[in-house]
């Protein structure tokens, strides 16, 4: 059973700089009227950090309001992939400069959510009281788990843990991930960079999404990524899914379902 949203999707978003790093490199965006949302972290030095986030949330501010379902879609992807082309040729035009940026993107459309995603800023997903996680990290500590070498806990914390092995601008080619699943009313989504991950567990981040009102959860998670250090740019978007959502079965299920299993 899918459900198709009535009414406005509530969310809330902050972006901070940390305690630590003299300038945001991170870029977050809502397009509320499309039902779109997107985190951007940003690599490569103060300017050139902020150039590549900016430039992904600047093209997928141009996407257009008559576009829905499938189109929606496929227009986010070009987007992120003509922000790539830009940022690749921005760093060639400079001899060579290291410039990307992680990106990760929901879309709610036509009874289902989508999640774009390219580098290790995340997508949560909260359902029935249980934390999942939708997206999964490009990065070297995410390979090492999958390989065994090392658990999710430990992995967390090691030294390399910030190395991805994904971004955009980086590189010729770039390979955006997705996975698609069923939305239901009073799901909650949480977008967001690294720099709150480092700080808040998946345990913390399952409390806080449970019983803080939207109005006040993002300042919550904010504060919780400062008070244990703010060592990096924190981005934190969140979005919940109306209650009052109408059921529509359209008899088909969603190509690739994320809610089980993870």
């Amino acid at each position: 059973m899918n459900y198709d949203i009535t009414g406005p999707v509530r969310y809330s978003m902050r972006t901070h700089v940390g305690k630590v790093r003299s300038a945001n490199e991170d870029a977050i965006l809502a397009l509320p009227e499309l039902h779109v949302w997107a985190v951007a972290d940003g690599m490569g030095g103060h300017q050139n950090g902020a150039y590549a986030s900016s430039t992904i949330t600047e093209s997928l501010s141009e996407l257009s309001c008559e576009l829905a379902g499938l189109e929606l879609m496929q227009a986010t992807r070009e987007a992120i992939l003509s922000a790539h082309a830009h940022i690749h040729d921005m760093s060639v035009r400079n001899g060579g400069t290291t410039m990307g940026s992680t990106v990760v993107v929901l879309i709610i459309a036509g009874g289902h959510f989508v999640c774009l995603w390219a580098g290790d800023s995340r997508l949560y997903l909260l359902r029935e009281g249980e934390l999942i996680r939708v997206s999964r990290d490009h990065s070297l500590v995410a390979d090492m788990v999958d390989a065994g070498q090392l658990t999710d806990a430990e992995a967390e914390n090691h030294p390399h843990s910030n190395v991805i092995t994904r971004a955009v601008g980086v590189g010729e080619a770039l390979e955006i991930d997705k996975r698609r699943s069923n939305v239901l009313p009073g799901d909650r989504f949480l977008l967001c960079s690294d720099g709150l991950t480092k700080y808040a567990d998946d345990l913390y981040l399952r409390q806080m999404l449970r019983t803080e009102p939207i109005e006040t959860v993002s300042d919550k998670l904010l504060q919780a990524a400062l008070d244990g250090g703010g060592a990096d740019n924190i981005s934190i978007i969140v979005v919940e899914v109306p209650p009052n959502g109408v059921a529509a079965d359209n008899g088909s299920e969603p190509e690739d379902t994320v809610v089980s299993g993870l």
